[in-house]
C-alpha cells in the first residue's frame, strides 16, 4: 500500500433498485498515482443485491450522473 494514501477519487457502484431504476452508491475511496498512472482502490462496502460488479471512480466531490430509467417494454417483455 502507498505510504501517503490520500484519496483522490470516490468509488461508486451502480445498484439496481428495480427492473427499470438504478442509483449510484458510494462504496469506497481510490487514489490515482500521477507518476505511474496506477490506481489504488479501497472498497469498504458493497451493495447487497442488484450489484453487477461495475465500479465507477469519480474525482472527490463529483458524483456520476444519475442513470436514465429504462423504458417500459411493450407487452411486458423485461428481458
Amino acid at each position: 500500500m502507498v505510504d501517503d494514501w490520500t484519496p483522490t477519487h470516490t468509488a461508486f457502484a451502480l445498484k439496481r433498485e428495480s427492473k427499470r431504476m438504478s442509483r449510484w452508491l458510494e462504496i469506497g475511496k481510490a487514489r490515482l498515482e500521477d507518476d505511474t498512472r496506477i490506481v489504488h482502490v479501497a472498497l469498504d462496502r458493497t451493495p447487497v443485491g442488484g450489484f453487477n460488479g461495475y465500479v465507477c471512480l469519480s474525482p472527490i466531490g463529483l458524483k456520476p450522473p444519475e442513470p436514465e430509467p429504462q423504458p417500459d417494454r411493450p407487452f411486458g417483455d423485461d428481458s
